[in-house]
């Protein structure tokens, strides 16, 4: 059995032997990561881990008294390949620091290897029973899930048209996992939290079919629902105390004769019709059925996720996932989350007018904006799912997830799924 390869901490430049300024260097067996504290000590150290991966290092073992939880995750983050997963032994820290690190490298580690696994593997199906799997796993011994898969034609009778309609064109059937944690035992205890995720496993466009450059990462297309499934899974490891319902709304979006088309009009068990003016905005399209279920439900306060737009991308990058809501408060205290654990998110604006731009000739709304200028793609998305919420004003959050994939590697990230956007899901369920 091999040894692990050393990894040291030092507020000590590195000798000029390795470069001015060198972030690393090397003796035997062993590296040292050369910190400047006058700099973002966490992300030197995850570029750092990510300069290590290239190495083709088998494992390695952080050493030394300068490492603590904070830079152990950093560490932990850059030092992941897609391929190969990874393998770290973290240093001498607490008994409840390691068992923290430990969770946060299983959940992450199983949202990023859910995402990158191929659409014929991760079929909606199976994405469900993977999270299911992944959450009683965390849950056992502590709380008995409840769990009911709504599958194919059921989706129909029991009014989820979105889903159904976006995953029909498949010969894998569209369906919608419902999961609850209940830490209470008691059936009649209010939901505190409802989690919405986007679970298309594969999108093609449809109708209004992507070129091959953009189809070919839409594997990630399920991030949302990887993303709400690791924070619930990183709260529940963390002792989590409120009652909480997962909705996944899972299809592929494809092309066939039975696929939904362009002028079609859908009819929600709310009410409120849609006209679906491009098949590659389908995303929305579930959610809708998502956010009405946790409505149906009476949780008090409702969190979705999804990999809803690109002008989200076009906004931030892929550095940053986006948020957009009316409720100010909520919206603040996802911020001072995100601060708490790192993650970067960026506010993106929701106003009452955005509802007034995604006008149908022939229905409610559209699926789309309206008009002949360009519009904020990412705030219509988001106005069109503020129709399927009773308050928009109050308790709802929406996350537009344009850090949860990473398209080639980079300084900081391995390329694919990142788990960017658990923890501060995970911070506001448990805060």
């Amino acid at each position: 059995m091999s040894q692990p390869f050393l990894v040291t901490l030092s507020d000590q430049k590195a000798n000029v032997v390795w470069g001015d300024n060198a972030l690393l260097s090397f003796e035997q067996e062993q590296a040292t990561i050369h910190i400047n504290y006058m700099s973002d000590v966490l992300a030197q150290v995850q570029s750092a881990a990510r300069k290590l991966d290239t190495m083709s290092l088998a494992k390695v073992k952080l050493v030394g008294e300068q490492w603590n939880s904070d830079l152990c995750w950093a560490f932990s983050q850059g030092f992941y390949n897609p391929k190969n997963g990874a393998e770290i032994q973290f240093p001498e820290l607490d008994d409840e620091a390691i068992e923290t690190l430990k969770n946060k490298k299983l959940i992450s580690e199983w949202v990023r290897e859910t995402i990158n696994l191929g659409p014929t593997i991760v079929t909606p199906e199976v994405l469900c029973e993977k999270a299911s799997s992944l959450l009683k796993q965390v849950s056992a011994g502590k709380v008995e899930l409840q769990s009911k898969l709504i599958l194919g034609e059921q989706l129909i009778t029991d009014g989820y048209v979105g889903i159904h309609a976006v995953g029909k064109g498949s010969i894998n059937m569209p369906c919608m996992l419902q999961l609850d944690y209940n830490p209470s035992g008691d059936p009649d205890a209010a939901i505190d939290f409802a989690l919405v995720g986007k679970g298309i496993t594969f999108d093609s466009g449809g109708y209004s079919l992507k070129p091959s450059p953009s189809m070919a990462a839409m594997k990630s297309d399920m991030g949302g629902a990887a993303t709400v499934t690791g924070a619930l899974a990183l709260a529940i490891a963390g002792g989590l105390q409120k009652r909480v319902k997962l909705y996944l709304c899972c299809a592929e979006n494809m092309i066939s004769g039975e696929a939904f088309k362009l002028g079609d009009v859908i009819n929600y068990k709310n009410g409120v019709s849609v006209e679906v003016l491009n098949t590659d905005a389908e995303g929305r399209l579930v959610l809708a059925d998502g956010l009405i279920a946790a409505q149906e439900d009476g949780a008090k306060k409702i969190i979705d996720a999804a990999t809803l737009t690109g002008a989200a991308k076009v906004a931030v990058g892929r550095d940053y996932n986006c948020i957009l809501s009316m409720d100010d408060e909520f919206t603040a205290s996802a911020l001072e989350s995100a601060n708490q654990v790192n993650d970067k998110l960026w506010r993106l604006p929701l106003e009452s007018f955005h509802l007034q731009q995604i006008n149908s000739a022939f229905a409610d709304i559209a699926n789309i904006h309206s008009g002949g200028e360009s519009m904020a793609g990412a705030s219509t998305a988001a106005a069109f799912l503020a129709k399927f919420v009773l308050q928009p004003e109050q308790n709802w959050l929406h996350f537009d997830l344009s850090g949860s994939y990473q398209l080639s590697a980079n300084g900081l990230w391995a390329a694919g799924g990142k788990g960017h956007g658990i923890e501060t899901i995970s911070d506001l369920l448990l805060k």
